[in-house]
């Protein structure tokens, strides 16, 4: 079994994963990073594509943003709509500070030719990753690539591959504590090979279901339907969603333009945290320690923030040996997890038709949308969370 030793070893090449290795080779600290799945399955992973001020700026001050400026759509606003009717809520007037709507899977695409560039580890197919020795001051990968085996030292492991990785179970059942909330309802998203219809996202409120306008680029269109979290989307053909993404969006004096549907998937939506984000020597980042419901489209932002917090902590701890910031790492981002999860249920709950919902319901979210046109105040608060909390 061949032996290799770095300071990080970091499972997983997502946005968490990837922004961290980047971090930290700019910063001089060695790393390496596994990821099970192929580079082309990475680059074609359909996710976000909102971006928070603070987050699109990091990305810019750390070199890998030169793509995302010149293709991004800065957003300044949202318009949210209920009873066929629409309010803009202005991020750059009540916040001073804007979103940028740029695709995950470019994103990742970026991060990994930054990386390759470097010339410092990544290994895709990484199979069979296993975590020992977490406790002690010498933690161990092993792992199998190109048909051999591998045994990867470091001095701390950072986990971020995913709700479905490795890296949580590894915690012992005793330390880690995990909550969930399981929403009746998901997403039915699809890709349209047509211009946005509208310059800004649209979060529409309506008696069969939920409905979002996005978008990836100035010729491709992102929108989402509230389904079943079960739908079969075989049952789901291009007029059918047409249809009803007509019926829900439709606004007076406005025109959903259609196009090609080029993929579309069904995501069921949940909320999960798990407590703590760390133990031993390893780390958990992102997707790995915490789902949001995308309604507030925290997902990607959560995870960047959070390897910002850790590539910070390990600085000073290899810089000169101060913890203070390592052994802060899951009080610090639970913080904002926390913050960011009761966002994400308040836009859902605000949104979406429940099943099982009754009028006194719909009433309740009617007056929350009534307040927010209305409010500064209320207006101010939903543009502050969404482009993303300075400090919390």
């Amino acid at each position: 079994m061949a032996e290799t030793r770095t300071q990080v070893g970091i499972i997983g090449a997502g946005p968490a994963g990837l922004t961290l290795g980047h971090l930290l080779h700019e910063a001089g600290i060695e790393n390496v990073i596994l990821e099970a799945r192929s580079r082309d399955y990475v680059e074609a992973r359909v996710r976000a594509g909102v971006l928070e001020h603070d987050v699109a700026a990091l990305f810019e001050q750390a070199g890998v943003g030169s793509r995302m400026r010149r293709e991004g759509l800065v957003h300044t606003g949202v318009e949210l709509q209920s009873a066929g009717e629409r309010h803009r809520i202005a991020f750059d007037e009540l916040t001073g500070k804007t979103i940028v709507v740029y695709g995950q899977t470019e994103i990742v695409k970026d991060l990994i030719d930054a990386r390759l560039d470097t010339g410092a580890q990544l290994h895709f197919e990484a199979e069979g990753v296993e975590l020992h020795d977490l406790d002690t001051e010498r933690p161990r990968l092993a792992y199998r690539h190109d048909g051999a085996s591998h045994e990867l030292a470091c001095d701390l492991v950072a986990g971020c591959d995913g709700f479905h990785g490795v890296s949580r179970t590894a915690i012992p059942a005793g330390v880690i504590r995990e909550f969930t909330r399981e929403y009746p309802f998901g997403w039915l998203g699809i890709l349209a090979s047509v211009a946005p219809s509208s310059e800004e996202l649209v979060y529409a409120h309506h008696e069969r279901g939920f409905a979002l306008l996005s978008m990836r680029s100035p010729e491709v269109s992102r929108l989402y339907l509230q389904c079943a979290p079960d739908e079969d989307v075989a049952e789901w053909p291009d007029e059918r969603i047409w249809e009803e993404l007509q019926m829900r969006l439709g606004a007076e004096g406005w025109t959903l333009h259609e196009g090609e549907i080029v993929e579309k998937g069904v995501t069921p939506m949940r909320s999960f945290v798990a407590e703590p984000m760390q133990w031993g020597r390893l780390y958990l980042a992102g997707d790995a320690a915490h789902i949001v419901p995308p309604t507030g489209a925290k997902g990607l932002n959560l995870a960047v923030r959070d390897v910002h917090v850790l590539a910070d902590a390990l600085i000073a701890w290899f810089g000169n040996g101060d913890r203070t910031l390592l052994d802060a790492y899951s009080e610090t981002c639970l913080r904002r997890v926390w913050r960011a999860e009761h966002f994400s249920w308040w836009m859902t709950t605000m949104l979406h038709r429940r099943p099982d919902g009754d009028e006194f319901d719909l009433r309740l979210q009617l007056s929350q949308l009534r307040y927010l046109r209305t409010s500064r105040v209320a207006a101010t608060s939903l543009a502050e969370n969404y482009v993303g909390i300075e400090r919390v």
